[in-house]
């Protein structure tokens, strides 16, 4: 199979491939160039391209993200609209990283770059397998804890109601997020809301 028909399949089986995955199919980096001056390859994020006149899923933002910053983490609204736990779309992918790491540059997707330390660089946070891209993303209690934790960046109403729907769906238990709340310093600004909702 000749390089571009093997890039192509490629773009057809996983939507969008990094530049390294084509120069493995056998494309050089000028090839690439000039299929993106052609229109035969579109330049989704640096580095990350797709075939024209594709639609992009829902994941596709959220595996290019995965691939560019393995270490990072999909949080709070990111997080919400993963577990369903709201019917918002957010306008960026909100990416968890390490205090003191900088902030990864694409073109595309548009980042909200939270940073974090200690054990809110590990606790609930789980892996998601997405067409081969393992996505980290924080869990369900995590993602309430967080929404309480940066609540002035995201608002109190959304807390609120992130913790209101999980309670209701049973999503996470009290003793998870009594937890969670406990790792990550939150359980006495949750204590009242959590009492609340008991």
């Amino acid at each position: 199979m000749d390089p571009h028909a093997k890039a192509k399949h490629l773009l057809e089986a996983q939507g969008s491939a990094r530049a390294r995955d084509l120069r493995a199919a056998g494309l050089e980096g000028a090839q690439i160039a000039r299929l993106v001056q052609r229109g035969e390859l579109v330049r989704l994020a640096r580095g990350v391209y797709s075939l024209p006149g594709r639609a992009p899923s829902a994941d596709e933002g959220l595996q290019i993200v995965a691939r560019r910053v393995p270490d990072g983490f999909f949080c709070l609204l990111t997080a919400l609209r993963f577990h369903g736990l709201t019917t918002q779309a957010p306008h960026s992918v909100w990416l968890g990283i390490a205090a003191g790491r900088h902030a990864p540059r694409l073109d595309w997707p548009s980042l909200r770059v939270v940073r974090y330390s200690g054990a809110g660089l590990s606790a609930g946070i789980e892996t998601h397998d997405r067409d081969g891209v393992p996505l980290r993303v924080t869990g369900v209690a995590r993602t309430v804890v967080d929404c309480f934790k940066f609540r002035n960046r995201i608002g109190l109403d959304v807390a609120l109601e992130a913790l209101s729907q999980v309670r209701r769906e049973r999503r996470a238990s009290n003793d998870e997020l009594w937890r969670l709340a406990s790792q990550l310093r939150m359980a006495n600004v949750m204590r009242p809301y959590l009492e609340s909702v008991a």
